[in-house]
This record gives C-alpha cells, sequence and structure tokens, in this order.
C-alpha cells in the first residue's frame, strides 16, 4: 500500500504512476520488497525476461530512471553479464512534441520568437530525447545552429522521482546488507546531482567552451562553439556540425575519412582528455562523436563531464602499465586504492591482479577485454570500486568499443605511450620548474621574515626544558625545531639556486 513509504503529498500522484508502471511490467517483486502493494501479475506469462522487462520500465518511467539504469550498466562489479548487456540497451529517445508544446518555453528564455530572434527557424524538430528536443536554425550571419531545448515541466517530474528514489533507497538500506554495502542512497544522491545538473545547458555550455580550450591547439578535435547571447538554463544554442557518426568503417570510408586515422585520433583525444587534463566526455558514444573530412572528431552533448584528480590520473597510468609489463605487484596495490570498502584482506586484491595479469599481460592493451574480465572477478572477491572510477571506466570501454568497432585490429597501447611520453614531458618542462621553484621561493621568503621567531621560540623550548627530561627534549628540539629550520635553510639555498638558474 502507499502508506508503506512516506512522501510529500505532492509525490504520491507520482508514486501512484511508478508503482502502476513497475506493476505493469512484470516487476511485482520489487515493488513487493519494499513493502507496498503491487497489482499481482504472473510473471511467466510475459513475454520478456527480467532484465528486459527492467529496462522497458525504465525507459517508460523516463529521464531519472534511465539514468539510473545507465548507471547500474557501469556496475559490473555488482551486476551479472546478463542485466549489464540489458541495460546498455537504455535509451532516452522521446516522441517528438510539436513546436507550439515548446513555444512559451523558448520565447521566455529568448524574449522574443525564434522567428524574429533568428533568420531562418525549423519548427519540425532534429532530434528529440527525454530531457530536450533539437531544432534547426540560422544567424543572421548565415551560420547554421541548434536549439536545444528543455521539455516544458520536465524538472518537477525529474526531482518528484528523485525524492522517491531516495525513500527506496533508505528503505532498501534499511532491510538489506547488500544495499548498505553499495551505498545505496549515496548512489541516488550522486544521481541526483549529475542529472540536476544537465537540466541546466548553461552548465553544459561551459563544458564544451573548457573542452574547447582543452583542445586549442589540436585542430583534429572539434568542440561546437556556444552561442552565449541565446543561451540560458533552459536553451542550448550552438553550431550545427555536420558529420559521420563513428559506427561504420565503410561509411566512414564512402566519406573520404580513414578508419585508422580517426581510431587513432580517438585514443589520443580520451587518453588526453583523461591523464592529461582530466577532464573527460562522460559518455562518448557514436550518437555523441562525429567524424569530419580531414580526420577530424566532433564531440556533442556535452552534458556530462567526468573529472581526474592528479592522483587517479597515476593510478590509470600504473594499472595500464602494470598489464602492459606484467607487474601483478602494482596493479594489485592499485586495485587498493580503489576500493571502496577498507575490509579487504589484501590476498584477495593480489588474487585478482594475478589472474587479470595471467590473462592479458604483455598483450596488446585492449581496455574493454581487459574491464570486461576484471568486474566478474571483482564480483567474486565482493571488491567494490569508488564512485570515481566507474564514469572513467564506462568512458574508456565505450570510447574502445567504438574504436574497435571501425579499426577491428586496434590496439590502445601505442597511444597510451604516446600520452605517458606527454606528461614526462610536461613534468620536465623549464617552465614547470620555473613556477614551482619561483612559488618555493616566495614560500621560503615568508618562512624567513617567521625565523626570529621560530627561533626564539625553540630557545625558550631548551630553557625550560627539566634536567630529568633535558636530554629528550633537546633531541626533540632539535628533530622538531632546530632541525627542521637548520634544513629549511639549507634546502632554501639549493632551491633559490635552482630557481635563478632555470629562471
Amino acid at each position: 500500500m502507499l502508506g508503506a513509504i512516506r512522501v510529500a503529498a505532492r509525490d504520491r500522484g507520482r508514486l501512484a504512476d511508478v508503482i502502476a508502471t513497475i506493476s505493469r511490467f512484470g516487476l511485482d517483486v520489487l515493488v513487493a520488497r519494499l513493502g507496498l502493494d503491487p497489482a499481482r501479475r504472473d510473471p511467466d506469462a510475459l513475454p520478456f525476461d527480467l532484465p528486459s522487462r527492467t529496462r522497458q520500465a525504465m525507459e517508460a518511467l523516463g529521464p531519472v530512471w534511465v539514468k539510473l539504469g545507465q548507471i547500474l550498466a557501469t556496475r559490473a562489479d555488482l551486476l551479472p553479464p546478463e542485466w549489464i548487456a540489458e541495460l546498455e540497451r537504455l535509451h532516452s529517445a522521446a516522441p517528438r512534441l510539436p513546436f507550439d508544446r515548446l513555444r512559451t518555453e523558448v520565447e521566455a528564455a529568448l524574449g522574443e520568437s525564434p522567428e524574429t530572434a533568428f533568420a531562418r527557424f525549423d519548427p519540425e524538430p532534429l532530434a528529440a530525447a527525454s530531457i530536450a528536443q533539437v531544432h534547426r536554425a540560422a544567424l543572421a550571419d548565415g551560420t547554421e545552429v541548434v536549439l536545444k531545448i528543455r521539455r516544458p515541466g520536465i524538472r518537477a517530474v525529474m526531482e518528484a522521482d528523485l525524492r522517491l528514489l531516495t525513500q527506496f533507497a533508505a528503505m532498501a538500506e534499511a532491510t538489506h546488507a547488500e544495499a548498505r554495502r553499495y551505498g545505496a542512497v549515496r548512489m541516488i544522491r550522486e544521481l541526483g546531482r549529475d542529472i540536476l545538473e544537465e537540466l541546466d545547458f548553461t552548465i553544459e555550455g561551459r563544458n564544451a567552451d573548457r573542452l574547447r580550450e582543452d583542445f586549442a591547439g589540436d585542430a583534429r578535435v572539434v568542440v561546437p562553439t556556444i552561442h552565449w547571447a541565446y543561451t540560458s538554463e533552459t536553451l542550448l544554442v550552438m553550431d550545427f556540425i555536420a558529420g559521420v557518426p563513428p559506427r561504420s568503417a565503410t561509411v566512414l570510408r564512402e566519406a573520404g575519412i580513414d578508419p585508422a586515422a580517426i581510431a587513432q585520433t580517438g585514443a589520443d583525444i580520451v587518453l588526453e582528455m583523461t591523464l592529461i587534463n582530466g577532464r573527460f566526455h562522460g559518455d562518448p558514444h557514436p550518437g555523441n562523436l562525429l567524424c569530419l573530412p580531414g580526420n577530424r572528431i566532433a564531440m556533442l552533448d556535452l552534458g556530462l563531464i567526468g573529472h581526474v584528480s592528479p592522483r587517479r590520473r597515476e593510478e590509470v597510468i600504473a594499472f595500464t602499465q602494470s598489464i602492459a609489463n606484467s607487474d601483478p605487484a602494482l596493479l594489485a596495490e592499485t586495485l587498493k586504492n580503489w576500493s571502496q570498502t577498507d575490509d579487504i584482506a589484501p590476498e584477495r586484491f593480489q588474487a585478482v591482479a594475478d589472474r587479470l595479469v595471467a590473462r592479458h599481460g604483455g598483450g596488446a592493451l585492449r581496455l574493454a577485454a581487459i574491464l570486461g574480465d576484471i568486474f566478474p572477478i571483482l564480483r567474486e572477491e565482493r571488491i567494490v570500486l569508488r564512485p570515481d572510477m566507474l564514469l572513467l571506466f564506462k568512458a574508456l570501454i565505450t570510447i574502445d568499443g567504438v574504436l574497435s568497432g571501425i579499426q577491428p585490429d586496434f590496439d590502445m597501447s601505442a597511444a597510451l605511450r604516446r600520452a605517458t611520453m606527454r606528461i614526462i614531458e610536461a613534468r620536465m618542462s623549464p617552465d614547470r620548474w620555473t613556477k614551482r621553484a619561483n612559488a618555493l621561493a616566495l614560500e621560503l621568503d615568508r618562512l624567513g621574515d617567521d625565523l626570529p621567531r621560530l627561533i626564539r621560540a625553540t630557545t625558550r623550548k631548551l630553557e625550560t626544558a627539566t634536567p630529568a627530561i633535558a636530554t629528550t627534549g633537546i633531541e626533540a628540539a632539535i628533530r622538531s625545531g632546530a632541525g627542521w629550520i637548520a634544513g629549511a635553510l639549507a634546502f632554501s639555498g639549493v632551491a633559490i639556486a635552482v630557481a635563478m638558474r632555470l629562471g
């Protein structure tokens, strides 16, 4: 019954819709486990299996549920292969709305009608998804653009769904140890943060600007220009880009595009994003990529951007090198750093590493195959990965699959070596060391102003030490005070000399 879950009055209608949809697809057991009362159906009488029915129910429920399913599709450390394969089929396609249903939203965002704001506007939609619908237009100077228009009322529905999912996750954690282990509530909160950001199209616009800046010196990469004079939270206006999705090597060749060059460029791009820039496209599937003449790649739909900290970048390099060099000890240490749980015995990480190196060590770097193997092993060992690694792995698996699809013998090893050399060159560049040395010199200059105070404090500590602990006090003072000061002074000479030499 509905009273089994505590929700605000404004969400009770949506809750009834959710339960009805779940029951319609024969997922009554899932509803019953939450203490609710679904309309009972015989699962054996339904035409599809449970994973397929779950995927269809998520698509029927809308964008929040689709996004949840897409996140779960990355959790091969939690779900068996048949569930992952089905959830990977989730799509956010939606019926196309007549433009009259969107006109109020567009005119509110522009302050005028699109027919007035643009030299040409096409009321027939180019594409439609669960969150937005896309229309073509042209600026006064002839620039071809697309308008990404947020669907009316979508925010209220998505916020209600997120509140309901949070309640469902809390109920699951209260009754199931596995839900607590995997952090169901935390997962939903992270989903809510990400999906509500995707509703604000100014965030997608800023993401595009940042990625364009990241690749400003690389003519192989195209990111559409955002036209900020027309862009707002509910409307995104950007350049229209015509290209070929990287789905077929034959189609690429017919368009005068070299699949091998695209594969190399795609690998360079994804590794530069993840290992060098620390900012990457979170969903680089063929629908969000276009191949252009000159063997260039355009990146579209930048609402979901992942971030990789410097520490994680080092660990990703260690992960790939440990497999390429057949080093299970390094791999085990990396996996331990990525584990969300702290109660895993070290030998279990070593067991996972040994199996992975035995299967993939020393050969071609096939990320999709490696990551495809790692998740079932992690699931067997009950090792749960940290959330920040999952989007990265999903992006790497996706792009590896895309590139292998157009170039079957594609090997990412060469691209990884190029990215690693770029990292080393960046670390050894005089500019980088000059900046660090200058910063160190400024810090030492500040420290120099504090030296008299530090020396007086150390002297007072030495003078007030009692005879019984004088020796110990002196030794401690030397270690924590005078010795540290002497070391700092000595190092400052070296650092300043280096700064002067590099400068």
